[in-house]
């Protein structure tokens, strides 16, 4: 585990590896797991190491407690009352959203409990998510006079239009099925299942060649912030790239031999 805490004995963020799995716990559970400056310090650092990792493949985004993730630190934020501060954390906040997009590597959330806010955003933020029955998903900061702003760049990604402003509108919380009908989160399992099926949805990924993942993750993205036809030109390189390395080119000829690619 990585010893990566600030002004505490215990990590803010616990580091496992199981093969090409990163596993990173956020280890605040107790306090329902905030995104105080100090975690979003360490998650970025974690994330920036992961990225320029080439043995790492996958990484699962877990939490200990009761809670994913209750957003941010409200108490740490309320006591310096300046915008200049305001600005700086959520520019913080936002690069370390952004990171989990832009690194080659798929990111799976395990969502156990209360994912609410910037916890919710988190959510939306990665790839994929497996949640068990138990979690509920807010952006609850209109409760507290505050609109969920930076929440609502990825909630609005994942869902539809309507439902993700009721959900900013109201702050009220939906369960994990309702989450799953509205695209926030991939699967819904029971809390003993919830590590069986991430383990299961990993490996299916750790199947593929890890240059077909990053390449494609990348185009994903990049390709929803664009005009149709720029987005089909975008995407034709990316299949052209694609198509001349060594992954794609054995796993073309395994089909027309019709047999299993042997990746290296």
């Amino acid at each position: 585990m990585t010893q990566n805490a600030i002004n505490s004995d215990a990590p803010y963020v616990l580091h496992e590896r199981a093969g090409g799995i990163v596993t990173l716990t956020l280890n605040r559970g107790e306090k329902f797991n905030p995104l105080s400056e100090e975690m979003l310090t360490v998650l970025q650092t974690e994330l920036d190491a992961i990225a320029g990792d080439a043995t790492a493949r996958l990484v699962i985004l877990a939490a200990k407690g009761k809670a994913f993730c209750a957003g941010h630190d409200l108490k740490q934020m309320r006591a310096t009352p300046s915008a200049a501060y305001y600005k700086k954390l959520f520019d913080q906040c936002s690069k370390m959203m952004l990171t989990i997009q832009q690194m080659p590597q798929p990111v799976i959330a395990r969502v156990q409990g209360i994912a609410a806010a910037a916890g919710c955003q988190l959510v939306a933020m990665c790839d994929l998510a497996v949640a068990s029955q138990e979690s509920t998903f807010a952006v609850s900061g209109i409760n507290y006079g505050l609109f969920c702003s930076t929440p609502s760049v990825g909630l609005s990604r994942n869902m539809g239009r309507k439902q993700a402003m009721e959900m900013l509108l109201t702050g009220e919380f939906i369960d994990a099925q309702t989450a799953l009908e509205r695209g926030l989160i991939n699967r819904v399992v029971s809390l003993e299942s919830l590590d069986q099926a991430i383990s299961a949805l990993a490996d299916n990924i750790l199947a593929k060649p890890a240059v077909s993942i990053a390449m494609g993750k990348q185009l994903f993205y990049r390709q929803l912030d664009m005009g149709i036809s720029a987005a089909y030109q975008l995407a034709g390189e990316t299949m052209a790239c694609n198509m001349m390395d060594e992954a794609a080119l054995e796993g073309v000829q395994a089909f027309i031999e019709k047999r299993s690619p042997a990746w290296r």
